[in-house]
């Protein structure tokens, strides 16, 4: 099996934390760890020194060349919302989708790929400081500026720094599997997984536990007894709040609706137990709260756009 090639496009005046992500998630060895390695590219529009937006060099090794043969290309930001990608930029952009690569934007990165003309049509995100001017300027992209990131299949696109961290997990979710995306999350000490369509801004931090409620012990809870029949009522029974005021808070500190939060959790169980059990789908259906293998496999396959059966045959072998 061929490595999955990977460049990443620097430019200058690029913030080295948004240049880091791409390459701490897939640019490290961790085989003797058993998680699988890629041949990561870093590639400008010239090879050599580039400035970065904090006055210090990076050396990069690939001109636009570097490019060819890349499975997914990814652009780790953008230094201004007003400045449009150079020809050569574009151009080496557009022959890449049409020879079938992956195009991954982060943060103001989706700027480069709409300018482009690689977004007309698709559904896409940026960060939401400059969504309304991103809307305005390429009306032909259908942009969602509450959501961390979009997968329009081979077009991604991610909202700000940390959204970019959850869009190159999922990347890596989907080619190896969430055991694997679950072990280098813990290795970076970042969640493992939060769902795209999670909201930008969240404003009350999950860790926090003001006035004594224990929001985030509920939700520690509620992770451990997914197998059952879990209601809003009872959550909210178990915070010690009213419906109301749960549902409230949880937004806040969550981004999303307790039904959504719930939904994915489920979903990452069961990938989980399809990647390293035998259990049969009726039973990982039952484990993970779905009730029936029919439950199961509708919102699997409307989520993950394969069956559970599919999904196991696909990413079997992968976890090590």
């Amino acid at each position: 099996m061929n490595q999955h090639c990977i460049a990443v496009i620097a430019f200058p005046g690029i913030s080295p934390f948004h240049l880091s992500i791409p390459c701490a998630i897939f640019g490290e060895d961790r085989s003797a760890a058993n998680i699988p390695h890629f041949e990561l590219r870093l590639c400008a529009e010239q090879a050599g020194p580039v400035r970065t937006s904090t006055g210090f060099d990076i050396v990069v090794a690939h001109d636009l060349g570097g490019l060819s043969g890349a499975d997914t290309i990814i652009i780790p930001g953008w230094h201004d919302p007003q400045a449009l990608p150079s020809p050569a930029l574009v151009a080496a952009l557009q022959a890449a989708q049409q020879r079938g690569a992956s195009l991954v934007g982060l943060c103001l990165g989706p700027f480069v790929l709409a300018a482009a003309g690689l977004l007309d049509g698709r559904n896409a995100t940026t960060h939401w400081l400059c969504a309304g001017e991103f809307a305005r300027r390429y009306p032909r992209v259908h942009v969602n500026p509450e959501v961390l990131y979009v997968d329009d299949g081979d077009v991604l696109t991610s909202a700000g720094a940390a959204a970019g961290i959850d869009c190159c997990l999922h990347l890596l979710r989907r080619w190896c599997g969430a055991e694997i995306a679950n072990r280098v999350a813990r290795r970076m000490v970042v969640p493992p997984h939060r769902q795209g369509g999670q909201a930008q801004y969240i404003e009350l931090p999950l860790a926090a536990r003001p006035d004594g409620e224990h929001l985030a012990a509920v939700l520690d809870w509620a992770g451990q007894h997914l197998d059952q029949p879990l209601s809003v009522d009872q959550l909210a029974e178990q915070a010690r709040m009213s419906r109301r005021t749960f549902t409230r808070r949880f937004r806040q500190a969550t981004g999303s609706t307790v039904i959504d939060w719930l939904r994915h959790q489920r979903l990452a169980l069961a990938q989980q137990l399809l990647e390293t059990t035998d259990l049969s789908v009726e039973l990982i259906a039952s484990r993970s709260g779905f009730g029936t293998a029919a439950s199961l496999r509708l919102l699997f396959k409307a989520n993950f756009r394969i069956s559970p059966a599919s999904y196991r045959r696909e990413f079997r072998g992968k976890t090590g």
